[in-house]
């Protein structure tokens, strides 16, 4: 069987990647949403979900790039100057590899997002990490710990046939995963085109997806906003929405004979 999971990720970021979710999910092929937990429009995004039941949201772990849940001062060794987790992705891969105390803040985070996720109350359908941070062994294990805390073992495999950069590590994640039982993708589309996801693509995408599971992932928004603009300056979010909209993808998903699924279907 040929599977395809479409997730849009950063749900709950800002209103209009709420907005746009619920867009590509009520009227596209948007099957899952990834919640960032910390962020501003977290709670709006959590009132939506309750009201599109179908649509299956995951918890979308952030450790850097974003905004903590637990306060500044109890994870200093974590945060910037303001409060927040880096942007830039390698001076905390560093230090949660050398620093005993690093660590313990880590864990104390994660734990803290699957907590507040599980008192949203809804369903956890999968877990992945903002900016595939997972492939970090350090992070792997402590998410693979609290994702099996909260009766969850279903998670992102970032996999993408031709990421050669990325396949030594991915290689050690699927062996680690397999070994404590998770349930993940196959593989997955949209890594080396992050942020533009056009049609176009997508068709194409579509054409050569394989047996088993393939997820493609989104990061939609209804408006590229200044705050969305400054965060990422070259995605095409309302490109990507569109996509999801496209009759035309959803014709080619039919006519393939694809499955259009979530993670708990797995």
């Amino acid at each position: 069987m040929k599977r395809v999971i479409f997730t849009a990720d950063d749900f709950g970021l800002v209103p209009e990647v709420n907005t746009a979710v619920r867009a590509a999910h009520t009227g596209g092929v948007l099957t899952t949403a990834s919640l960032m937990v910390g962020a501003s429009a977290a709670a709006e995004a959590v009132a939506m979900a309750r009201t599109i039941p179908k649509l299956a949201v995951g918890l979308h772990v952030v450790v850097a790039d974003g905004t903590p849940v637990l306060p500044p001062e109890k994870i200093p060794n974590l945060v910037d100057a303001s409060g927040q987790l880096p942007s830039n992705l390698v001076g905390p891969s560093v230090r949660w590899a050398f620093s005993a105390q690093a660590r313990t803040e880590l864990r104390a985070e994660i734990a803290a997002q699957f907590a507040a996720f599980a008192a949203t109350g809804l369903p956890c359908d999968h877990v992945n990490v903002h900016n595939h941070m997972h492939v970090h062994p350090v992070v792997l294990e402590m998410v693979m710990d609290q994702a099996e805390r909260h009766g969850v073992k279903r998670m992102r495999l970032p996999y993408e046939p031709g990421a050669l950069l990325l396949s030594p590590w991915v290689a050690l994640m699927r062996a680690r995963m397999r070994a404590r039982g998770f349930t993940f993708n196959d593989r997955l589309a949209g890594l080396a085109a992050t942020g533009h996801m056009t049609e176009a693509r997508v068709l194409s995408m579509l054409d050569a997806v394989g047996e088993g599971t393939t997820e493609f992932y989104f990061h939609p928004a209804t408006t590229a906003t200044k705050a969305l603009m400054a965060m990422e300056p070259n995605y095409d979010r309302t490109g990507e929405l569109a996509a999801l909209r496209s009759p035309a993808v959803a014709v080619r998903i039919n006519a393939l004979g694809l499955k259009l699924s979530v993670f708990s279907d797995l």
